[in-house]
């Protein structure tokens, strides 16, 4: 009885399918475009550090010409250009009166060119469109063209030499951008909140204080961010119509370490660098509402 061996059968397996080749999603860059736009950002980045980290190096150094040999300045660092301005100086009189004129005006301009936006933003009334153009119109002109007139006026009611005075110029420049700034920012609000408010019981200046400003704190960080940095540190009309040396602010006591002929350019160093601590300090403050109130403003402006 003869026995046979059966042999199994090969089974013929498939190739495995090759894998598909990865589809870059829509709006996904490329690993260099993404390490070349992080090397522009980070050039940028220097680029802007830059005058900020030579105005503080050369404020640590002690002679007025160590920024004509800034490699000498690192064997004699010291604190003594500060030393000076604090206390040699009258800087905390430059610094009140630089607080009280920019504060002042934050706050006015501001709340003004609030009332003024969402008025043009809610209401249509007789010459609404010819408003926001001319307050437009209002800033083609620059400041040498307008210091002259101011002067008069300023001169003609008794307004030179006071903090009234520059505050109100500082004023006629600061409402018409913000007021643009904030009438696109109201402009997102949806108006449904404005009528529920008059449902409730509230009147149009209600409504606004109540419901609709809170809602703009965005939009009104962005304006008084560019109100308080615009007038902390402003040289032209500031250095005009304030006279009296009690009454200088930042910007003017600044050009007290220049005469005819020397400059202290280690003490003004150190001076600009004590100007922009306010300034880093606001700007921290307000950072989170500045890009919503930004973008915001710009899409319905």
């Amino acid at each position: 009885m003869s026995t046979t061996t059966e042999r199994p059968i090969p089974v013929a397996t498939a190739a495995p399918a090759a894998r598909p080749a990865r589809v870059r999603p829509r709006g996904e860059s490329s690993p260099l475009a993404r390490a070349l736009s992080h090397g522009a950002l980070i050039l940028a980045g220097l680029i802007a550090l830059f005058p900020v980290a030579w105005i503080l190096y050369v404020s640590l150094g002690p002679d007025k010409t160590d920024y004509l040999h800034p490699g000498g300045i690192l064997d004699k660092l010291t604190l003594s250009n500060y030393q000076h301005v604090l206390f040699d100086t009258d800087f905390f009189t430059w610094f009140g009166n630089a607080l009280l004129v920019s504060g002042v005006t934050t706050v006015f301009g501001v709340l003004l060119a609030a009332t003024t936006g969402y008025a043009v933003s809610r209401m249509r009334f007789p010459g609404h469109r010819p408003l926001m153009w001319s307050l437009l119109v209002t800033q083609m002109f620059p400041i040498a063209v307008l210091i002259v007139p101011m002067y008069t006026m300023l001169s003609d009611l008794g307004l030179l030499d006071s903090y009234l005075g520059l505050i109100l110029v500082y004023s006629t420049t600061t409402v018409p951008y913000c007021a643009w700034l904030l009438k696109g920012y109201f402009d997102t609000i949806p108006v449904e909140i404005d009528e529920a408010g008059q449902v409730d019981g509230l009147t149009p200046f209600g409504t606004f204080w109540r419901l609709v400003l809170p809602l703009a704190r965005p939009g009104l960080a962005v304006a008084a961010f560019y109100s308080f940095l615009t007038y902390w540190a402003e040289v032209p009309f500031a250095s005009t119509f304030m006279l009296s040396s009690d009454k200088y602010t930042l910007a003017v006591g600044l050009q007290t370490f220049v005469s005819e002929h020397d400059a202290q350019w280690n003490l003004m160093a150190a001076t600009a660098v004590l100007i922009a601590i306010p300034s880093a300090a606001f700007f921290y403050l307000v950072q989170r509402h500045l890009v919503t109130g930004l973008t915001a403003g710009a899409s319905k402006s």
